[in-house]
């Protein structure tokens, strides 16, 4: 089996969470399997390879898990994107729309300089706002968004499109319709 096969098999599918309706595709059980992990890295380097990159951008909290191992992996800086008042220095800030109201993320005012090729990793590729939001940010820091990275996309929500605005390159492991 090959290492998107095996995610999707380790995925747990969590109906009705977080409300009545919703199908959760919860990434915990890819954690209990190292072997997995180090490959899921792997194949995002690969994905990755070839790009001039400066830093990967993590956001809070599920995209500092990967994202964090992945600028290991290519010997690059980490740089969290948090939720408003988690970071303790100087940060800049953006808001942004969700399905039932707003959200703030910030970043610190000295993590993104200008010119920098960043990628944004996130666990899960939905509507997008979030990871829109973290590009916003290090478009506030005149960085250049280079690429996106998930490990799951659920494309009938239309975050691919979204994204496509900041970069062109948005790199997935397993996709669900």
């Amino acid at each position: 089996m090959n290492v998107n096969e095996r995610i999707k098999s380790a995925i747990r599918d969590v109906p009705d969470f977080p409300k009545k309706g919703i199908l959760f595709r919860d990434i915990t059980p890819l954690l209990a399997d190292p072997a997995l992990c180090r490959d899921m890295v792997t194949e995002m380097k690969q994905q990755s390879d070839g790009l001039a990159l400066d830093a990967v951008i993590g956001i809070e909290s599920r995209g500092f898990l990967f994202g964090m191992m992945l600028a290991e992996r290519l010997m690059i800086p980490f740089i969290p994107v948090r939720k408003v008042g988690k970071l303790p220095f100087k940060t800049v800030a953006h808001e942004y729309a969700m399905e039932y109201g707003s959200a703030i993320m910030e970043m610190h005012v000295d993590a993104v300089k200008p010119g920098m090729r960043i990628l944004i990793h996130d666990d899960l590729l939905a509507t997008g706002g979030t990871a829109a939001a973290a590009a916003e940010l290090v478009n506030l820091q005149g960085g250049h968004v280079t690429s996106f990275s998930f490990i799951i996309a659920l494309d009938s929500l239309g975050g691919r499109q979204r994204l496509l605005t900041y970069s062109q390159n948005i790199q997935t492991l397993v996709t669900y319709s």
